[in-house]
């Protein structure tokens, strides 16, 4: 079954459309997928939980604790538990409070600690739905890393004729099940001791690479790219934080600096330097990080002068290729290091970033693309896709460059078991 070991935490809100929720969580069980549905106060006056309940095998979650015997129901717990989350109905108002954090429900507190891929199918009037807050508050889920799956047009409960009708269970169900297929989500079990465990990397020595570098074309000019080296340099933090023996940063040319006390950093500047520093220092780690935007190509006959636009012809430069810092350190891995590249795509990203990672010998590859807004060089905010060498890979939102750094470390610490606990 095509979401065999899957799990799928099903959020309904109070709108007449969920009544085909029903059928929606008939068809991720049917597939082999294990669903939990959880359902806003509103939601019980239309579709029943016992109704719910006989069909995705579990209690559904309705409140944070269950009156009569006081058990507590962890969203932290449900929202890592999730392999995806998907709400459907999305009402407005379930819309504007998980757009705006407001968490005054077990949905949308669960929504806010989820990690999984969040699908929202919108439900309402037609003049709800193209309302000036309605569509400002869908463009901020998108923009926060949702997949919207759009409604469609027709006759609503209005008797109104217009866009507003949740898209058929058919349509949601095939659209999760292919994104799951495509980007072979791992199971997100519930919280690990390593996720809370602040000496997770005790005793381990860490190597990372931030910044871009630079290529010479004469004294005064060079050739370079958009990174910040706010991501390395968030990643570095993070280890440190984690309880780290030592931590290596190798930073080409920025303005970015460690906030944590105890961090190296070797400065350099061309792609050469920064891979003369990552080999005096790559033996001696156990976990190296290649998070720098490195040049691909050097110029291989800079001028020694200032290039003069009045007393020279167009200069004819010749490029030559730089060093492949990561395959180098691929090629030089020892059996217990651990080596993570990044890599940024702008077309093919999934394929792209699969093929580099085995390429290069690597243990893991963090990918992101310039196609997805607020990713990528010169922002605060980063969002990613961890693919790891058993073929396992994991989608995440668009998140601050720190919670990004959070989510990598946490990746490492339990399929590398980094954990000494």
């Amino acid at each position: 079954m095509e979401l065999s070991g899957k799990h799928i935490v099903v959020g309904i809100t109070g709108g007449i459309a969920a009544y085909k929720s029903a059928s929606l969580v008939r068809l991720f069980v049917k597939a082999g997928a294990e669903v939990q549905v959880v359902m806003t106060p509103n939601a019980r006056e239309f579709i029943t939980p016992v109704t719910l309940s006989t069909l995705s095998g579990k209690p559904v979650i309705s409140d944070f604790f269950t009156a009569n015997t006081g058990e507590w129901h962890s969203h932290v717990d449900l929202g890592l538990w999730a392999d995806a989350f998907v709400v459907a109905p999305a009402t407005a108002s379930t819309i504007a409070k998980m757009a705006n954090g407001v968490a005054d429900n077990m949905l949308v507190t669960s929504y806010l600690s989820t990690r999984a891929q969040v699908f929202v199918a919108p439900a309402m009037d037609f003049d709800m739905m193209r309302h000036p807050s309605t569509t400002r508050n869908i463009a901020t889920l998108s923009s926060d890393g949702c997949i919207i799956i759009e409604p469609a047009e027709g006759e609503l409960a209005s008797h109104l004729v217009g866009k507003g009708r949740m898209e058929e269970p058919e349509t949601i169900f095939k659209t999760v099940a292919a994104f799951i297929k495509q980007n072979n989500i791992k199971e997100n079990n519930s919280l690990d001791d390593v996720y809370i465990n602040k000496n997770a990397l005790a005793g381990k020595h860490v190597i990372v690479t931030a910044g871009p570098t630079r290529e010479r074309l004469d004294p005064v000019r060079y050739i370079s790219n958009y990174s910040t080296g706010k991501m390395g340099v968030a990643i570095a933090d993070e280890a440190m934080r984690r309880g780290a023996q030592s931590v290596t940063l190798v930073l080409g040319p920025c303005e970015a600096r460690p906030s944590e006390p105890g961090i190296k950093i070797v400065n350099v500047e061309s792609a050469r330097e920064m891979l003369s520093a990552c080999l005096d220092n790559f033996d001696s780690c156990d976990i190296g990080i290649m998070c720098a935007a490195v040049a691909d190509y050097a110029i291989e006959n800079p001028a020694d002068k200032k290039i003069k636009r009045e007393n020279t012809a167009v200069p004819d430069f010749k490029f030559a290729k730089n060093p492949d810092i990561a395959a180098t350190l691929g090629e030089r891995k020892r059996n217990d290091q651990i080596l993570v590249g990044f890599a940024l795509e702008t077309d093919h990203e999934l394929e792209n970033a699969a093929g580099k990672m085995k390429r290069k010998n690597l243990d893991m590859i963090v990918m992101n693309s310039l196609r997805d807004k607020g990713a990528g060089f010169a922002t605060d905010t980063n969002k990613v896709t961890i693919f790891t060498s058993d073929g396992k890979a994991s989608a995440f939102g668009l998140k601050d460059k720190h919670a990004v750094a959070s989510d990598i470390w946490d990746t490492i610490c339990v399929k590398f078991q980094c954990s000494e606990n």
